[in-house]
């Protein structure tokens, strides 16, 4: 067996001695230089400091992955790097595994402390940073994980979490400033791929631009002017793309903080005059919290059910049914133009998610599993913490929440009465009057004929009241299996306050 000899082992040490000592800002979903602790504490650091981005390939593969998301990083990052331009920073993005990167920079530098904010991601996210870990132990690297928002790591309850968001919420935002370090010169052997590259910088028109600046924009737009009709339209496919808060893109990859937009709106000149829906946006900011602590606690609701005893339910899961969906071609007005509206650009309102969960799950007897990675990849705004516990909300395998069957038609007729949400994303019906727009299948030959039209619009397949019946028995009936009521019990001791969990 061979041994390293006193000489090699020497040479080894001096080999270290020149290297710089450094620190790294790890970014992940906090893609902002304002209100940023890893930032400001690099800063104040006496060493100088590296910000870096990873395109993980094995995230790229990811099912719940897609090319939007990358671009909307990519482009947020664009935006930073401008900014810290002026001050000789940039954040050096690499298109490699993880582990290869931190690898390749502990050979070029030596590594003193890694910044970054925790991620309540994926399974496979938290797995790349169980192997992060312990690259840190084994280099002898201090890796110093923020806590996110008002995400707590590693608690068992839910005993004094509302008072401690809102401790949170009411911390000074950050300042930073980058005037004490320049940045590091060395080349980057894992920049993005051509191929990749090309795909990042063509960013779709009817996305939302990214970066810090637009998300203040967006958000003084609301407090200004947009924010006075947020509960008046908040159900509305059409007046809600103006009067939501359209931020949701910028809170998932981090453009800014949820205190940030919980200050801005709470501490607006404004506020006393919309009181009701700034409120209403403000409590929204809590449960984005909320739900993103159920999935930090629990992530394996990426791939099974809340409650495991719905795991043990049969669906139908018709598989032209499924692609009729993902389509938005299942003859259901609301539905397709939400799902086509969704695919060119990236956001809807919550009441026409939930409806397309509903269908999905409800009205086509289908496990949730087949539809969840699809309304991922199509979410600018996706956030794992959020997707999977609401997707699963809507389609009921909580076995806590109440079971929520939309009618397609009637969310239609309440919430899009003129047509004019339908007409936009289907063509097809642009000439079909007010009193079958809804319900376009009812028009006769007879009707067509006098109205001189030829539909070119495909019947929906199921009867939408009588599958909507079978679901309802399905799903309230499971309610009373033994391992759902166990599951039940587990939920709400884990997920709510102990004293809404003593009355349950």
């Amino acid at each position: 067996m061979l041994h390293a000899n006193k000489y090699d082992v020497l040479s080894e040490t001096i080999s270290e001695a020149k290297k710089e000592k450094i620190n790294i800002v790890w970014f992940k979903r906090d893609l902002r230089l304002q209100d940023h602790l890893p930032l400001k504490n690099a800063e104040e650091s006496n060493l100088r400091y590296l910000c870096i981005y990873i395109i993980d390939p094995v995230i790229m593969k990811h099912p719940d992955n897609s090319l939007r998301h990358q671009q909307f990083i990519y482009h947020s990052i664009l935006d930073m790097n401008k900014k810290l331009d002026k001050y000789d920073k940039e954040v050096l993005i690499f298109q490699k595994e993880t582990h290869t990167v931190f690898n390749y920079l502990s050979k070029k530098f030596s590594i003193n402390t890694i910044f970054s904010y925790q991620e309540s991601g994926t399974k496979l996210s938290w797995d790349i940073d169980k192997k992060v870990t312990k690259y840190c132990k084994a280099k002898d690297v201090n890796w110093i994980q923020y806590q996110r928002d008002g995400i707590i790591r590693g608690i068992r309850n839910r005993e004094n979490w509302d008072k401690n968001w809102y401790i949170n919420m009411s911390e000074p935002i950050i300042k930073n400033t980058f005037i004490k370090h320049k940045k590091l010169n060395f080349k980057n052997p894992f920049a993005i791929e051509n191929s990749l590259l090309i795909d990042l910088a063509s960013y779709p028109k009817d996305f939302q631009p990214a970066g810090e600046d637009y998300a203040n924009k967006y958000l003084n737009s609301f407090t200004e002017s947009r924010g006075k009709n947020y509960s008046k339209f908040i159900s509305k496919p059409m007046e809600s793309r103006k009067s939501c808060g359209r931020i949701s893109v910028y809170l998932a990859w981090g453009n800014i903080s949820i205190k940030q937009a919980y200050q801005h709106i709470k501490n607006h000149s404004n506020y006393a005059q919309h009181k009701r829906s700034f409120n209403g946006i403000l409590i929204r900011l809590k449960w984005h919290c909320h739900f993103i602590q159920k999935f930090e606690v629990e992530c394996e609701y990426e791939y099974r059910c809340v409650n495991a005893g719905y795991e043990e339910v049969k669906y139908t899961d018709n598989s032209q049914y499924i692609e009729d969906w993902k389509k938005g071609n299942t003859g259901l007005p609301l539905v397709d133009a939400s799902m086509r509206c969704l695919k060119q650009t990236g956001w809807l309102n919550f009441r026409m998610r939930a409806m397309l969960v509903s269908v999905l799950c409800h009205h086509f007897d289908s496990n949730w599993k087949h539809g969840a990675n699809h309304l991922a990849n199509l979410f600018l705004d996706y956030e794992p913490g959020i997707h999977y516990t609401q997707f699963q909300m809507q389609a009921g395998t909580t076995g806590i929440n109440t079971v929520r069957i939309y009618n397609p038609v009637k969310q239609s007729k309440d919430h899009d009465p003129d047509g004019i949400f339908i007409r936009k994303w289907i063509p097809e019906l642009l000439e079909v009057p007010n009193n079958f727009i809804h319900e376009p299948w009812k028009m006769t030959a007879i009707d067509m004929t006098i109205l001189n039209l030829e539909l070119d619009y495909v019947k929906p397949k199921i009867d939408i009241i009588e599958a909507a019946k079978a679901a309802r028995i399905k799903a309230w009936g499971h309610r009373k299996d033994s391992i759902v009521k166990r599951e039940k019990k587990r939920i709400v001791k884990l997920h709510t306050r102990n004293n809404l969990a003593k009355r349950n």
